[in-house]
């Protein structure tokens, strides 16, 4: 599929085959890049909680990219687990997941959007792209703990 087939991003069940492997991908990369003690990606299980939404999302047939939401207060969401598949990277995939993600946020009545990401080289693109949709640094949040590896970003709705 060509970065130019329309994107179309749904509710995803996390049963399917290429968004398990999607995820399993996102988690090993997780591992590669960082010490186990400053992984905070969800697994497959702890995505599949009721308070958490998965959006996968599709060019044509091919999975472009996941993205979630874990709403852990009436006023409070957190964004976890945004994965671009690698021959999507640069499309445009991560921008319309996250504006996805947060217009749905928006609509059901979250006002703040918290995140964490890593602080090394590795991450820059990621931390770049969320400073671009209006995530500011901030300290830990819920249950982080300061951590160097980490950082923590936030924005009101």
């Amino acid at each position: 599929m060509a970065a130019s087939d329309p994107l179309r991003i749904v509710v995803d069940d996390l049963t399917g085959a290429a968004t398990v492997a999607l995820v399993q991908q996102h988690l090993t990369g997780m591992h590669e890049q960082t010490p186990a003690e400053s992984v905070h990606a969800l697994d497959l299980s702890a995505l599949r909680d009721p308070r958490v939404t998965v959006w996968s999302a599709w060019r044509g047939v091919e999975l472009a990219g996941i993205g979630a939401l874990s709403h852990w207060t009436p006023a409070d969401g957190e964004l976890k687990s945004m994965r671009v598949a690698e021959h999507h990277l640069g499309t445009g995939v991560g921008r319309a997941l996250l504006r996805h993600i947060m217009a749905r946020a928006a609509g059901r009545g979250i006002e703040r959007l918290w995140l964490e990401t890593g602080s090394d080289a590795g991450f820059a693109a990621a931390r770049g792209l969320y400073a671009s949709e209006g995530f500011v640094e901030c300290e830990p949040f819920a249950d982080y703990r300061p951590d160097p590896l980490s950082t923590f970003m936030t924005r009101s709705l």
